[in-house]
């Protein structure tokens, strides 16, 4: 199946759908407290740009976005790929796209949250295949044992 990844706007129904398909998945894993996810609105700002997978026939398989903090800080975000689209590489893809963005950007360093809990194995794997090891808390993430945060060095 032939899959393209393109930077796109939040602000589509289909991307609307892939967020609320994520949430629905997340929401019953992780205390709400301790979830820190952008709304469609939020990934629509600058600084934040959405890569989207596609289907041949347009329709949407998976996304990702990379938000830039800082001149050297991105953080990986709302990375999702249905369920029944998973063992396909879609989110590796994706993940390669925003890594490549972040070196283009002149990012040093990619991190990012997840959950620790059950449910997010798929998500760990995928991280960990990309070269993503396990870090301590960044930025305003509270350490409070509901997270798992992952960091990837872009320079040496």
């Amino acid at each position: 199946m032939a899959i393209t990844i393109a930077r796109e706007t939040p602000l589509q129904e289909d991307v609307r759908a892939l967020v609320a398909a994520l949430n629905a998945y997340m929401i019953p894993l992780t205390p709400r407290e301790f979830q820190f996810q952008l709304t469609v609105e939020q990934m629509a700002e600058p600084g934040v740009t959405l890569f989207v997978a596609r289907e041949g026939n347009g329709r949407a398989v998976g996304m990702g976005a990379l938000k830039k903090h800082d001149a050297s800080l991105g953080e990986v975000k709302r990375m999702y790929t249905p369920p029944e689209m998973r063992g396909q590489r879609i989110g590796a893809q994706i993940l390669g796209r925003i890594e490549a963005l972040a070196r283009e950007s002149g990012l040093s360093s990619l991190k990012l949250e997840t959950g620790e809990a059950p449910g997010f194995e798929d998500a760990w794997r995928l991280y960990e295949r990309g070269g993503f090891s396990q870090c301590g808390a960044f930025l305003d993430y509270p350490d409070s044992g509901f997270s798992r945060f992952y960091e990837k060095k872009l320079t040496a």
